[in-house]
């Protein structure tokens, strides 16, 4: 699995105009699943993520988790994460998973958040989203479930 994450000060995800998913303050999670992802990988994030010291303290030090400050999460599917662009000038996108097994994997990674006590908002998987935010720093990190 490949998170994208994003700091943020505000955001919200639209489908078709409506908002599926809004948070004020936390974490932008932008999801991608490959092939031989399994529960696993989905953990080990889970738990990276919301102790990742990426918050400022009182001495304006990056030295807070999410579960120590506070905070909330949109969640986003991206399959695109996998998107190999080496070749050509269109991405390939057979590193990603199915969406069957993408669904299954990103609903049981956002269930392991909430199971931490975080608010996890989502977008609409599969579908085609709008998501605005205002990154906070900016604060930008790609993490990953294998090396």
């Amino acid at each position: 699995m490949r998170v994208v994450v994003q700091r943020s000060k505000a955001a919200k995800v639209t489908v078709n105009g409506e908002i599926t998913g809004q948070i004020t303050k936390g974490l932008v999670l932008l999801v991608g699943v490959t092939h031989d992802d399994k529960e696993e990988d989905a953990a080990y994030l889970a738990d990276k993520i919301v102790n990742m010291r990426i918050f400022e303290d009182e001495a304006e030090k990056m030295n807070l988790s999410l579960l120590e400050r506070g905070g909330e999460i949109l969640s986003v599917s991206q399959f695109t994460l996998y998107g190999d662009c080496r070749k050509g000038r269109r991405p390939n996108f057979m590193g990603a998973a199915r969406p069957e097994q993408a669904v299954e994997l990103y609903e049981t990674f956002n269930s392991m958040l909430r199971q931490k006590g975080i608010t996890v908002e989502t977008g609409v998987f599969g579908a085609m989203m709008d998501v605005e935010l205002i990154n906070d720093g900016p604060v930008t990190l790609i993490v990953e479930s294998k090396a």
